[in-house]
């Protein structure tokens, strides 16, 4: 039997510099509601506005 939960069931969000989306990750287990940004690199562009 397979343990934990499948990708395609996991929540994702849409990254606001990229417009891609990502998954839920281990690591944003406790923090999820805060993230915001795919990646370092999208967190720290320049942004427009």
């Amino acid at each position: 039997m397979p343990r934990g939960v499948a990708k395609r069931d996991l929540p994702t969000k849409t990254c606001p510099v990229c417009n891609r989306p990502f998954a839920w990750r281990k690591k944003w287990e406790r923090d999820w509601d805060n993230v915001v940004y795919c990646s370092d690199r999208c967190r720290t562009a320049p942004h427009n506005g």
